[in-house]
């Protein structure tokens, strides 16, 4: 099969959560630990680092691929789903997989893949696995795909792992309460690996410590010994002054300019301390170069990502109740005319909650990623508009983003969102 075939055979034959969403999923670990076992359990040929979180764990993960890749380390990165492409999955110091990586996979395991029959996320998975395996990476950065306790993710022992943000997403799957959602997060703790999280939350902390006390690991909230104390824009770097718990003040700029990244990075600098504290090499400079030049070395998009100027044209994948409030809140600290808004989300959401924190006299551009699961352009309208967000339909997302560069005037400002799928488009 070519790369396009062999990835048709893959959306055709296994279940697949970003397409359809819940029904994918395939409880327990069993398939992933089938599909290791007949790989040769690559998984535990190499040290890894495994992120969870709802918000901040992508940004989390590209940010320690690129700090160690800094740091003379050959790093597999693993993060779901991708934007343009499949092989955005599995990036070795960066770099995408090559396509024949993919259609040998799945030619040499195509009976094994049709014996266990697993989803599409597992099989991606055990893909990460192997590959990282064989090129004998240093470290693997193993981003979750969704909750921690049951992903597939969850067979590896990593050398730190790391938990950033908890709020409200996959609710129908992981709880509707933070206390609720929290013990499937904790589920990556392991026996004796220490763990950082990255924001104190009173919902979640008492979770986190039991869960750190049961496996005896140490445990370290970042932002009890890290603390913001200035954030500014300076010359398309996002500049940071972080005050240590001995009050050393040092000054960090990184390339991901969303101002929820000043968060992302107490984690980022905390795990960086411990991994040093376990063996690693981590020079200030490996680690300074690694922050300012993350979105580059990692190739991350779509994180707060500038399309353009005059009018500013911004794309960012957050998508749920916490995300969504620091990207609208980061809109506003930008002077502007008016704001227009290309947006869409998924069905499987309650997003009554998340219309409400849009602006009502913003011009909104309604849309639908082109997959199974997107909400229907029509149902999203009728639920804006009956809160008081007026706009109007259209077929695609990249026909709503024509449609609001044409209306735009050059002071003006245009926000791309409410799903990662939208952004995948643009």
């Amino acid at each position: 099969m070519t790369y396009q075939e062999t990835l048709q055979y893959l959306y055709d034959r296994l279940p697949v959560f970003h397409r359809v969403g819940a029904v994918a999923m395939k409880s327990g670990l069993h398939n992933i630990i089938a599909l290791c076992e007949a790989l040769g359990n690559p998984h535990t040929q190499f040290k890894s680092i495994h992120v969870a979180g709802t918000n901040g764990k992508g940004s989390t993960s590209h940010f320690l691929s690129a700090v160690l890749q800094s740091a003379g380390y050959k790093v597999g990165l693993h993060t779901s789903p991708h934007l343009k492409s499949y092989t955005e999955r599995f990036k070795i110091n960066g770099q995408s997989a090559p396509e024949s990586e993919i259609v040998e996979f799945v030619a040499k395991h195509q009976t094994l893949i049709e014996e266990i029959e697993p989803s599409f996320f597992e099989i991606s998975v055990a893909l990460a696995f192997d590959y990282f395996a064989r090129e004998k990476v240093d470290v693997g950065v193993i981003e979750v795909g969704l909750g921690g306790r049951l992903d597939s993710t969850n067979i590896i022992t990593p050398d730190l792992s790391v938990i950033t943000n908890i709020s409200f997403d996959h609710t129908d799957l992981l709880g509707d309460t933070l206390a609720k959602i929290a013990p499937e997060k904790a589920g990556i703790i392991k026996p004796g690996v220490p763990v950082v999280i990255s924001e104190t939350q009173a919902e979640t902390e008492s979770v986190f410590r039991q869960k750190a006390f049961e496996t005896q690991s140490e445990i370290v909230f970042a932002d009890q010994n890290f603390q913001v104390i200035r954030s500014n824009l300076e010359a398309g770097k996002r500049v940071v002054d972080i005050k240590s718990i001995n009050s050393i003040i040092k000054t960090y700029k990184i390339d991901l300019i969303g101002i929820y990244q000043s968060r992302n990075l107490l984690g980022v600098l905390q795990s960086v301390e411990i991994l040093r504290q376990i063996g690693y090499k981590i020079s200030e400079e490996a680690l300074r170069h690694g922050l300012a030049n993350a979105a580059l070395l990692s190739q991350l998009k779509g994180r707060w990502q500038v399309l353009q100027q005059n009018p500013i044209i911004v794309a960012d994948v957050a998508h749920n109740y916490g995300g969504l409030s620091e990207t609208l809140a980061q809109i506003q600290s930008y002077d502007f005319n008016r704001l227009h808004v290309v947006m869409g989300f998924v069905k499987d959401k309650d997003i009554s909650g998340v219309l409400q924190l849009f602006p009502k006299d913003a011009a909104y551009y309604f849309c639908a990623a082109d997959i199974p699961r997107s909400l229907s352009v029509a149902d999203l309208a009728a639920l804006a508009r009956r809160i008081g967000l007026n706009g109007k339909e259209y077929a695609s997302v990249n026909d709503a983003l024509s449609a609001a560069k044409r209306q735009a005037e050059k002071d003006d400002f245009i926000y791309v969102g409410g799903s990662t799928f939208v952004v995948a488009e643009v």
